[in-house]
């Protein structure tokens, strides 16, 4: 599988937005873009993909930005991944179904339908909180580490 660079920046300002969740507190955009330091108006694409998708909410005006529309522990990678590449997530075509459509049928039924189920099943057991208690973990393991 392969994720693109729309949708890994996505799970980024994600985790970013996860790590200073509030739920009464707006993230302004740029603040977002320069913590991961990405260009404000791709950002402004993606949220507007996480808008849409009601993993974001919105505010305008000088206390405006976005913060995350649920808890961190209710989103998941799947649900962000969902809102920003949906193609990702369409059914495999497989080929030679025309000429031998018994073969594509099991290889469907025995390789594809299982691979997408487990694609999901992954990504829908990952929230947005379990990536960034890794972050913070990996963030943490080089500040006590001692060396002789």
């Amino acid at each position: 599988m392969r994720i693109s660079s729309k949708g890994r920046y996505a799970l980024a300002a994600a985790v970013n937005m996860t790590e200073r969740y509030s739920p009464d507190v707006y993230i302004p955009l740029l603040s977002v873009a320069g913590s991961l330091g990405l260009s404000k108006i791709y950002l402004e694409h993606i949220f507007s993909q996480l808008k849409r998708a009601g993993i974001v909410s919105a505010a305008k005006g000088s206390q405006g930005g976005y913060v995350l529309a649920r808890s961190p522990d209710e989103i998941t990678a799947l649900d962000v991944l969902l809102a920003t590449e949906p193609a990702l997530f369409e059914v495999t075509d497989v080929v030679a179904g025309e000429k031998m459509p018994e073969v594509a049928g099991a290889i469907f039924e025995c390789v594809m339908k299982p691979l997408d189920e487990a694609i999901k099943c992954s990504l829908s057991g990952t929230t947005l909180a379990d990536i960034a208690a890794e972050v913070a973990l990996q963030r943490g393991s080089g500040e006590n580490m001692f060396y002789i």
